[in-house]
């Protein structure tokens, strides 16, 4: 699969989490985690599960930073 998202993060599924219509998707990248929110049929479809290897695609036209 080619994306033209340049920030792309790849590590393993360590935590899925299902609710009502959204599913929050653990992935330790390294030491550090990254969850993504998406809904619990792309969970399904894409057959996900903890432990399995997965990239975190990253795809923001803006970043904030605040101290």
């Amino acid at each position: 699969m080619k994306v033209s998202a340049r920030n792309q993060l790849s590590g393993r599924i360590t935590k899925i989490v299902k609710g009502a219509t959204t599913s929050h998707v653990s992935i330790d990248i390294g030491g550090s985690t990254i969850t993504a929110s998406i809904t619990n049929e792309a969970v399904d479809d894409l057959n996900l599960k903890v432990g399995e290897a997965a990239t975190a695609i990253i795809k923001a036209s803006d970043v904030m930073v605040g101290v």
